[in-house]
């Protein structure tokens, strides 16, 4: 049996004499990556605080294994008087680090004082420092942070959150606790992440919306409910079927939540994404199930199906518009017509160009060059965080109110503001209290709710999943499914994109909008086959005859050239391997290190070309 990084035992925390949970026993052992699950103030938060031991509980005791290492990422970074990004990440204590920070600063500031790069270089090959400074330098590239001399006080929430995981991955502690790692991230980053914390045995114990990421990353799940722990010794899609038999049994429970628990498994097995792994058996004993219950009773169903306004045939037609800020184009020379129905996920790098883009079609930007043509009956809905600006001593029902006071719904019925709140998942507690006591989740659905009042038919999502939790994501998703407008979604979730996109404009160096017909997990799946097909060039073994009858479609000259592109892929692949190993020897000089990455992105260019060549080629020979 692994060994018990954390035990704690009856466990209890209030607030104003509310309480969040009592009576918790839980473990964390070596090895296991855990995931703490429940609504939006259930205590998930409070008790990683609890458990990393950052917060004492108003009754019960933690204890942790002796000398344990812990790092916790929270919510809100506290950076202890750290003033730059270099003070924060590198310990003063840690002659590597110091080491490192000294050579990093130096390539920054200094890149030509030849004498004092020597020099550290020589102290980083005497302390074996090389392979640390590598994945300093790969951990904090991925993560968007380059300005080491930078002020911290400069940096955006989505900057800070981003050096407070950069620190904790530098620093590899035993534990792992993590509140919404995800959240600031781009999807290829978070991908990257994925790989990283699933590499080796490491100990995890986390927070997170993002059921890709959750799936992928945990083995084990902790569910709080009504201020209880209930485990599940398995991945997110496992804890969905146990749950949803769990709630089967409890009737009650089953008729208000287990329809929802249903489809969302049901949708996750139909997906590319490694749903085949799943045992037989439990499919089809989860089939029967759903077909025993399927009268169990009347299902409550949130309807958030508010009007939208008519649309005309016209929607939106965008001709060869270019949008670029300081010499660096992000919209170039882009043509599309919207269509109805269209559901549009936005994908691409932080900083590729996604908000210009949207501001482009919402009429916040002009293009540089190109025509937008917009449809007299277009109704634009634009949701994203600039939009939340509610004051805290305004009552929630009366920012409704000072919208409509009665809103007419799909069916064309009409009903009062407070029944749409409530519809909204606000009762009506909720409803007379101050905007200051609502959760950051709370807000955003606050402010789509009054988004939708406007009956846009064009609805604009920007990173709506921050800071909901996994419940409140199913309801926004039952009515984005019955949506009947526009739809175009920017966001970090794979999951939310796979379900919600059917085509989506990738953001491309260059300004290039690359657009895709499917969806997010077709077209990494699409991605990975490329680079895997890329990989192999044609093996090198005596040629077969082709048959008599079968003529080659290439040309003699494209003969020829082809069977010279597999010789020159062999030579590039061999001088890519000798400059990588060249790159990894210790007492490199800093002209060389310059000359050697030059020449590795000039051989991976080079590669590309002749394979893509070799592929096309190849394709057409056998065509």
């Amino acid at each position: 049996m692994s060994a018990s990084f954390i035990s704690a035992e009856n466990l209890g925390h209030s607030f104003h004499d509310n309480w969040l949970f009592k009576n918790v026993t839980v473990g964390i052992n070596r090895g296991r990556r855990v995931a703490l699950v429940g609504v939006n103030g259930a205590g998930k938060s409070t008790l990683l605080k609890i458990l990393s031991g950052s917060l004492k509980p108003t009754e019960g005791k933690v204890a942790q294994a002796k000398e344990l290492n812990v790092g916790y990422l929270e919510q809100d970074p506290d950076f202890k008087g750290a003033l730059t990004i270099s003070d924060y990440i590198f310990h003063a204590d840690n002659k590597q680090q110091q080491a490192i920070r000294k050579y990093e600063e130096l390539l920054e500031n200094d890149p030509d004082n030849m004498d004092a790069l020597n020099k550290v270089m020589e102290e980083l090959s005497e302390i074996d420092a090389w392979e640390y400074e590598y994945k300093i330098k790969t951990i904090l590239g991925r993560l968007d942070i380059h300005h080491l001399n930078q002020q911290i006080t400069t940096l955006s929430g989505g900057q800070k959150k981003r050096l407070a995981l950069a620190k904790l991955l530098i620093e590899d502690p035993e534990l792992y606790v993590l509140d919404e790692p995800t959240n600031h991230l781009d999807i290829d980053t978070i991908e990257w992440l994925e790989k990283l914390l699933t590499e080796g045995s490491k100990t995890i114990l986390m927070v997170t919306h993002d059921r890709y990421f959750l799936d992928n990353v945990c083995n084990e799940i902790l569910e709080i409910d009504k201020g209880k722990i209930i485990p599940y010794a398995g991945n997110y899609a496992y804890y969905l079927e146990k749950k949803a038999e769990r709630e089967a049994a409890d009737e009650a429970s089953f008729q208000k939540n287990s329809n929802l628990l249903r489809k969302e498994l049901e949708w996750m097995r139909r997906q590319p994404k490694a749903r085949g792994t799943k045992s037989k058996s439990r499919i089809d004993a989860f089939y029967d199930l759903e077909a025993k219950t399927k009268n169990g009773g009347p299902k409550q169903n949130v309807e958030l199906s508010v009007k939208t306004a008519r649309q005309g045939n016209k929607i939106m037609e965008l001709h060869d518009v270019t949008k670029g800020f300081s010499g660096n184009t992000f919209v170039n020379d882009f043509t599309y017509t919207f269509k109805k129905g269209d559901r549009i996920g936005l994908a691409g790098k932080n900083g590729s160009g996604k908000s210009t883009l949207l501001n482009l079609i919402t009429g916040n930007l002009q293009p540089d060059s190109g025509k937008i043509d917009t449809g007299e009956t277009t109704v634009m809905g634009y949701f994203n965080q600039a939009g939340l600006t509610f004051k805290d001593d305004d009552r929630v029902i009366d920012i409704v109110k000072n919208v409509a006071e009665f809103i007419t719904m799909a069916d064309g019925k009409t009903i009062s503001a407070s029944a749409l709140l409530t519809l909204f998942l606000f009762p009506p507690a909720k409803q007379y209290g101050m905007v200051a006591k609502l959760s950051g989740g709370e807000k955003k659905r606050l402010h789509l709710m009054k988004i939708l009042m406007k009956n846009p038919n064009f609805l604009i999502l920007d990173e709506p999943t921050n800071d909901l939790d996994i419940d409140t994501l199913n309801v926004l998703e039952e009515f984005l499914m019955t949506y009947p407008g526009i739809l175009m979604l920017v966001s970090h979730d794979r999951y939310l994109l796979d379900k919600m996109a059917e085509q989506l404009f990738i953001m491309e160096p260059g300004g290039h909008v690359r657009i895709f017909n499917g969806n997010y997990s077709s077209y990494r799946t699409e991605l990975e086959e490329s680079k895997q097909q890329a990989k192999k060039p044609a093996p090198v073994t005596a040629p077969t005859p082709a048959p008599q009858a079968k003529k080659s479609k290439l040309s003699f000259k494209e003969e020829k050239e082809l069977e010279g592109l597999e010789k020159e892929i062999a030579e590039l692949e061999d001088k890519k391997a000798r400059a990588s190993e060249a790159l990894n020897k210790t007492g490199i000089d800093a002209k060389t290190l310059s000359d050697t990455t030059d020449l590795l992105d000039k051989l991976d260019a080079q590669l590309e070309e002749k394979t893509m060549r070799w592929m096309e080629l190849s394709e057409l020979k056998e065509a």
